[in-house]
């Protein structure tokens, strides 16, 4: 029974991550957010440590990078820091542990993937003193993946029907979410500038993880693959063989990456993982993102073209609002024992293994 983790809104799931990273005899820490949820409550990343400063191994288990898909990370991070034996075999193993719940808080507390700049955190993680790459692909496509009224007209999905038809499906998902710079209102908008998130996530970095010689991270995701299968996606850079190596090794041979197309995620740049590279090169690094599988893909981003109209529409009326809402919250977290029995269990063991590997 693994309800009592989970949480019906982000003030719940803070104030539960609280309390049990206290109880667990965890130093706390928080950074506030300028804005305020939906509630009018008060938003921060939260971060719960155990392990000396100096510790030589160090393994980081995040959640809410995608906002609304923390109502599963903080979960399993509330299951982790209530199994008083997982925090005994990191002690003993001399494992240091760093919780950071709600990378992205604003979003998980307005039920949005993106940051409060409409931003997708996991692509915004980029050099922009540089040219930023363009995707032809969505700009095909943008003004009928939000179109001007939602539902979207018959006319409207056949034209993204007619893209797959051409380029394939896969192509299609690469178009529509590998990131893109040109449309702030549209969706997987990667930004033109650092986010709140990311300048907080790589502060954190700095103040906790340079002086370890080697860094786990699990990042806690949800909406691609089979309902309630984790699947672990390698979590590096495509050069870094020896961290794909011990991935598999840690993880299983089931690890897949988005470089091969073994993953169900497209392939990605900008991601997160690039700020541990460059603020922690002394680290030997490995990890992976644990992606739990939700609604078919084609629910999903369904959900978040309607979300994405709603934000632009904020004239809509309160029930189309609400059930937009509640179709984001739906696509991205399964409000079922099952579901969330399965989440806990793949977690823990990923959390295990990682331990394992970082023991060495």
């Amino acid at each position: 029974m693994n309800q009592p983790y989970f949480a019906a809104s982000y003030a719940e799931a803070r104030a539960k991550f609280i309390a049990a990273a206290e109880a667990a005899g965890l130093e706390l820490h928080s950074h506030p957010h300028p804005l305020v949820g939906r509630n009018g409550e008060a938003l921060a990343l939260d971060l719960a440590r155990s392990g000396p400063p100096d510790a030589q191994a160090l393994l980081v288990i995040s959640s809410g990078c995608h906002g609304v898909e923390g109502f599963c990370g903080s979960g399993v991070q509330g299951a982790l820091l209530a199994d008083a034996q997982f925090q005994r075999e990191a002690r003993e193993a001399g494992v240091a542990l760093l919780y950071l719940h709600a990378l992205n808080p604003w979003g998980f507390s307005w039920w949005r993937r993106t940051t409060h700049e409409n931003v997708d955190l996991n692509r915004n993680f980029r050099d922009f003193s540089q040219p930023l790459a363009p995707n032809p692909g969505y700009d095909e496509l943008a003004h009928f993946l939000v179109p001007a009224t939602w539902p979207p007209t018959p006319e409207n999905e056949a034209a993204i029907m007619g893209y797959a038809l051409r380029h394939g499906e896969r192509a299609l998902q690469t178009a529509i979410s590998a990131g893109q710079h040109e449309h702030p209102q549209g969706i997987f908008y990667c930004g033109r500038n650092p986010t709140w998130s990311q300048q907080v996530f790589r502060h954190v970095l700095q103040e906790e993880a340079r002086r370890c010689a080697r860094l786990g991270w699990i990042d806690l995701h949800t909406g691609l693959g089979p309902k309630g299968v984790g699947e672990r996606i390698l979590n590096l850079s495509e050069a870094d063989r020896e961290g794909l190596a011990r991935a598999r090794a840690w993880w299983g041979p089931g690890v897949t990456s988005i470089y091969d197309g073994s993953s169900t995620s497209a392939r990605l740049s900008g991601m997160m993982f690039e700020a541990v590279y460059q603020e922690c090169p002394q680290a030997e690094f490995t990890s992976i993102a644990l992606e739990y599988g939700t609604l078919p893909l084609q629910d999903v981003m369904a959900a978040l073209r309607a979300d994405q109209w709603l934000e632009n529409h904020p004239e809509a009326g309160a029930a189309q609002s609400a059930a937009i809402k509640q179709r984001v919250k739906d696509a991205f977290y399964c409000d079922e024992e099952a579901w969330m029995d399965a989440v806990v269990a793949q977690g823990v063991e990923a959390a295990y293994q990682a331990l394992a590997g970082l023991r060495g």
